[in-house]
């Protein structure tokens, strides 16, 4: 057997992927003040940019240790999450997360990959 591959969340990752949500945000809260005609549009960008680092800062300690664990058979996330590679039907980068879909219809994310690339590439070798 061999030694597992782990999957851990990379920190660089986590902060780019929210950076780009919080820059979301802040469009969207500028356009929603916009369309009910506030004259304050220019609040939508720092409130925007709170909640989401707000969001961020309080999440970060549950996000950045939840780590999966590929052995010869089994995929295992938090949670336990346990997939088998044999049920893996599709896996998809979509970010800096990976989606395993299992032939069932589950669904499961590997979250703030620094190469999800990489990560997907390793998985669908493991794959029978």
């Amino acid at each position: 057997m061999a030694d597992p591959v782990i999957f851990a969340p990379d920190k660089g990752a986590y902060i780019r992927t929210n950076a780009w949500l919080a820059a979301v945000a802040m469009g969207g809260a500028m356009l929603v003040l916009w369309l009910i005609e506030n004259p304050y549009i220019w609040t939508g960008a720092p409130a925007g940019l709170a909640a989401i680092g707000i969001r961020a800062w309080y999440l970060a300690s549950e996000e950045l240790v939840a780590k999966w664990e590929m052995s010869d058979t089994t995929l295992t996330g938090p949670g336990p999450r346990k997939v088998p590679l044999n049920q893996i039907q599709t896996v998809n980068t979509m970010g800096s997360f990976v989606q395993i879909v299992t032939k069932s219809g589950d669904k499961h994310l590997i979250k703030y990959q620094s190469d999800p690339a990489a990560t997907k590439a390793a998985i669908e070798r493991a794959m029978p």
